[in-house]
């Protein structure tokens, strides 16, 4: 009985290490793209710690790749790394290093093509031209990667993380810094980014174009060029981001334009040289976000209709809110906005007087931005108070008629 438990065993033993390949320098196996020929639908490849310089590996197998003690793929600036492109396809804990660039190709560190169910983590990444490009790829996911690029021009420089018609993605814990845009998404639906840090990229944080339906929270948008764009989209859910130090001649916090359906709820927006910037926007609520130290919080622009904001909190900022319009299509109720000077005889929390939140100053600088050399100056606050008393350039409809006494605990 006990020989039939051990040979049992030993079988059982046998399938198990049947599905395990072990790579590495002092291995049976010394070469990767051995490895995946040898590898069946279902193995594990064990990269063991050491430097691999095997030009562009593809994978089109069901497989995991797993690094063990950071092991280094190095494109030798001329290469791309690792192409993914089949399903169910894991790759984990490697240093991909100097992928090559071509100003014909997009290439990259890690490309995942015509893919499904794939997972991209632990990864670190340096001096790519692109990181991860992702091109009509569903059901996949891409965190906690380390990526660095080596930031040289726009023209010259890919995209942290690139995703082209994909579904279903999500990107989370990523940390992304030195690229273009930090994560690009393009023809892009039913996908989620959550929880990222994108700093220090050339033009964008994060850059949406012509992707609906697509949620990002809890990440931080901090010192990139021009901050965030979203364009061309609807159905955005923007949730409890950080928008900081996005400080430039065109910089935003986040750049709106031409989206329409969306909600922007719970976010920060600090030191930014415009929290917001809209045009062309349509059916946006803004609600309980936190403005502060922003050189303007919003501005406004006359193309945008029916976008709903209340319930913010504008604290500390130069301008509130700037259009370059006399029409105003928009709504504005139930803010904190701390240049508010109206007074609560009936003690309810909300201001007897409305507030105008577009100074007369904002207008003159819309149309002439030299002007901006005067701020502070006592002559434009002498017809600042004019104009709040008498409007005659700043949009009369253009009003919080129940501006809050005290800032929400947001």
């Amino acid at each position: 009985m006990k020989s039939i438990i051990t040979i049992i065993c030993l079988l059982v033993l046998q399938v198990s290490f049947a599905g395990t390949i072990v790579v590495g320098p002092s291995e049976v196996i010394s070469s990767l793209r051995k490895a995946i020929d040898k590898a069946n639908d279902g193995d594990t490849i064990l990269l063991q710690k050491g430097v691999y310089k095997e030009g562009n590996i593809v994978i089109t197998k069901s497989i995991r790749l797993i690094g063990v003690g950071q092991p280094v793929l190095d494109g030798e600036n001329k290469n791309e790394i690792l192409t993914l492109a089949g399903s169910s396809i894991l790759v984990k804990g490697i240093q991909f290093a100097n992928a090559g660039y071509s100003a014909m190709n997009d290439y990259a560190a890690i490309k995942i093509i015509d893919a499904s169910h794939v997972i991209v983590e632990n990864n670190t990444i340096t001096n790519a031209y692109f990181a991860i490009h992702v091109a009509n790829t569903s059901y996949s996911i891409i965190r906690n990667n380390t990526i660095k690029g080596t930031p040289k021009t726009e023209q010259t420089t890919g995209n942290g993380i690139h995703l082209w018609k994909c579904n279903n993605m999500l990107i989370r814990d990523n940390h992304i810094e030195g690229h273009r845009d930090g994560i690009y998404f393009e023809f892009v639906t039913h996908s989620i980014i959550k929880s990222n840090l994108s700093t220090k990229n050339i033009r964008y944080g994060l850059h949406f174009m012509f992707s609906h339906n697509d949620t990002y929270v809890g990440n931080t948008f901090l010192d990139n060029g021009a901050g965030v764009a979203v364009m061309y989209s609807h159905d955005v859910l923007m949730l409890q981001n950080s928008f900081d130090k996005n400080w430039g001649p065109s910089a935003y916090g986040i750049l709106l334009k031409e989206i329409s359906n969306s909600r922007i709820v719970q976010n920060t927006f600090h030191q930014n040289t415009v929290g917001i910037m809209m045009e062309g926007t349509s059916r946006i609520d803004v609600q309980m976000n936190s403005f502060t130290a922003n050189g303007w919080s919003m501005k406004v622009q006359a193309s945008c209709d029916d976008n709903s904001f209340h319930h913010n909190n504008f604290q500390g900022n130069t301008f509130d809110v700037a259009t370059n319009g006399t029409m105003m299509l928009n709504h504005f109720y139930s803010n904190y906005w701390d240049k508010y000077e109206g007074y609560d005889l009936n003690k309810d929390g909300v201001g007897d007087v409305s507030y105008h939140p577009v100074s007369m100053y904002a207008m003159v600088i819309e149309q002439n931005p030299n002007s901006l050399v005067l701020l502070r100056s006592f002559m434009v606050s002498l017809l600042d108070k004019a104009e709040k008393a008498i409007p005659s350039l700043t949009p009369e409809n253009l009003v919080d008629e129940k501006p809050y006494m005290k800032p929400f605990q947001l």
